[in-house]
C-alpha cells in the first residue's frame, strides 16, 4: 500500500468525449433501452463522455442500428446510435 493512499478511495473511470449528432436533441434514459424513463434531454450540438458501454434496446438512428447503449453518468445512458464515435461496436469497456 502506497503512504498516504486510502484503502477504500476509487478512482473514477477515464470517459472518452465524442460528439453528439448534428442538429439532435438526444434523451438520456435512467437504463439501456426505451423502455427506461428519460432523466433529461441534451441539447443540440453538444459532447458526451462515454465510462462505458453495454447492450440494451436494438435502436435506429442517425449513424445506423446498433443495441449499443453508453453511459454517460451516474444511472444515465444514450443510444449510440446518436453519438458519432467513429465505430459501429464498442470503443470502450462494457459497463459491470
Amino acid at each position: 500500500m502506497v503512504l498516504g493512499a486510502s484503502p477504500t478511495a476509487s478512482a473514477q473511470p477515464d470517459a472518452l468525449t465524442f460528439s453528439v449528432a448534428p442538429g439532435v436533441r438526444l434523451n438520456v434514459r435512467s437504463g439501456p433501452g426505451t423502455g427506461y424513463s428519460i432523466v433529461r434531454v441534451l441539447p443540440e450540438n453538444v459532447k458526451v463522455s462515454i465510462y462505458c458501454q453495454t447492450p440494451g434496446t436494438t435502436v435506429s438512428g442517425y449513424y445506423g442500428t446498433s443495441n449499443i447503449w453508453d453511459n454517460v453518468g451516474n444511472g444515465e445512458f444514450v443510444s449510440d446510435t446518436y453519438v458519432n464515435t467513429g465505430s459501429d461496436g464498442y470503443v470502450t469497456s462494457r459497463c459491470a
